[in-house]
């Protein structure tokens, strides 16, 4: 079920991945604020994360997924109100909630680890991820065609396909609510010794003690945070360029769904690759691959399949930080805390994507999208260090 709520889920999200800053210079006339329409998206992401893992906490990851879906529709909604009715500030509080959708899709993987162990753990993430490959490919690709059945209506095409977001965000939502049973988290939990469960194990403040106790915590929750730092403030000014150098939608819709796919598509190999050669080898993968993808993409001016391959390293890039990461996170913290150490992860990832993709749009403006890329390499420097240093000190068992 988890795996056909993500299809859902990832067709939704992809819609918007790739008109976001289109739409925000439509609305708004300026190059410079495209960035904010994905950095809105993200920001809900973030905000959404602590709530949606509180409800979990109490609840079990249904009610959680089901509540992020429903709120991401609403949000395709009001990206069209927004649109028809030239508001910028209701087209960002539309984005926002829409972000919704996104905290549903990360949050499934978390679901997936509920009841797996470590042997198998990247495995299990890895696989849920995937699934989002069949959506999130389609998502871009029928976005001009969507936009289409909106001609000669107020509905502008760029604006049109947030309502088929809308409608693949309830579907998924009514697919958990109605078939995602027994709830993972509630069952790993009455699995769990009654000695692990307590309450007050169980809060945010639990969670962030158990992160600071943790040293590969702190690893898995910097890679998982820099990685998607890195991949969204390259990714979301990536239509901008594109357009700069007379890529039509079309076109950029193909190279957004060859960077999806390089997220999504070899999740599974990342996962055995994490659980065979352990979470640090992948994490070493993970800082060079989003360096060559910052390479090819930063110089590849006009050159768009330069850009398209440089695109999809950088999904690559962002597979092998997330699952090895998420993993290395689960491994790392007691069962009781996982819930609120994963929203605190979900919460800082997303934070973090926030401030890099609202920067981003000022950088493109002010110095180019050359330097953008050099800025998004820099930022793996703490990742490698940190890796580095857990390496020498021989850290080992499932975590290493």
């Amino acid at each position: 079920m988890l795996v056909v709520s993500q299809i859902l889920g990832g067709l939704g999200v992809a819609i918007g991945i790739a008109l976001a800053p289109m739409l925000a210079t439509e609305v708004t006339g300026s190059e410079a604020l495209s960035g904010l329409a994905p950095t809105a998206s993200v920001a809900g992401t973030a905000l959404l994360s602590l709530p949606l893992a509180a409800l979990m906490t109490s609840r079990g990851r249904r009610p959680g997924l089901v509540l992020a879906y429903l709120v991401g529709a609403l949000g395709g909604g009001l990206v069209v109100l927004g649109t028809v009715v030239r508001s910028f500030p209701l087209l960002l509080l539309g984005m926002a909630a829409f972000g919704a959708g996104s905290s549903a899709n990360l949050q499934a993987r978390f679901a997936a680890a509920d009841l797996v162990g470590p042997e198998r753990r990247g495995r299990a993430i890895s696989t849920v991820i995937w699934a989002t490959t069949i959506g999130s490919v389609l998502g871009p690709n029928i976005a001009a065609p969507a936009g289409r059945l909106f001609h000669g209506t107020p509905v502008p095409e760029t604006a049109g396909p947030y309502l088929w977001s809308a409608a693949a965000f309830l579907l998924a939502g009514a697919v958990v609510a109605v078939l995602l049973r027994p709830d993972p988290l509630l069952t790993a939990r009455a699995l769990a010794p009654r000695s692990t469960q307590g309450e007050q194990k169980r809060s945010l403040r639990a969670g962030i003690a158990a992160v600071r106790e943790s040293p590969m915590a702190k690893l898995a929750m910097v890679t998982v945070a820099v990685s998607h730092t890195a991949m969204v403030s390259i990714m979301v000014m990536t239509p901008v360029h594109l357009g700069r150098h007379g890529a039509d939608l079309q076109l950029i819709g193909l190279v957004i769904s060859g960077h999806i796919a390089g997220m999504y598509a070899f999740s599974p190999v990342m996962g055995w690759l994490a659980d065979r050669f352990g979470r640090l080898s992948v994490i070493g993968l993970t800082v060079g691959l989003l360096s060559g993808a910052a390479l090819l993409a930063g110089t590849a001016g006009p050159r768009h399949g330069q850009t398209a391959l440089g695109l999809f390293v950088l999904g690559l890039g962002w597979s092998a930080g997330m699952i090895a990461g998420s993993a290395l996170l689960t491994d790392s913290v007691p069962q009781a805390a996982r819930a609120a150490v994963q929203g605190l992860s979900d919460l800082t990832m997303n934070a973090a994507a926030g401030i890099g993709g609202a920067a981003a749009g000022l950088i493109v403006a002010q110095w180019g999208y050359g330097p953008l890329n050099a800025i998004g390499a820099a930022l793996l420097l703490p990742v490698a260090a940190l890796a580095l240093r857990r390496s020498l000190k021989g850290a080992g068992g499932a975590g290493a």
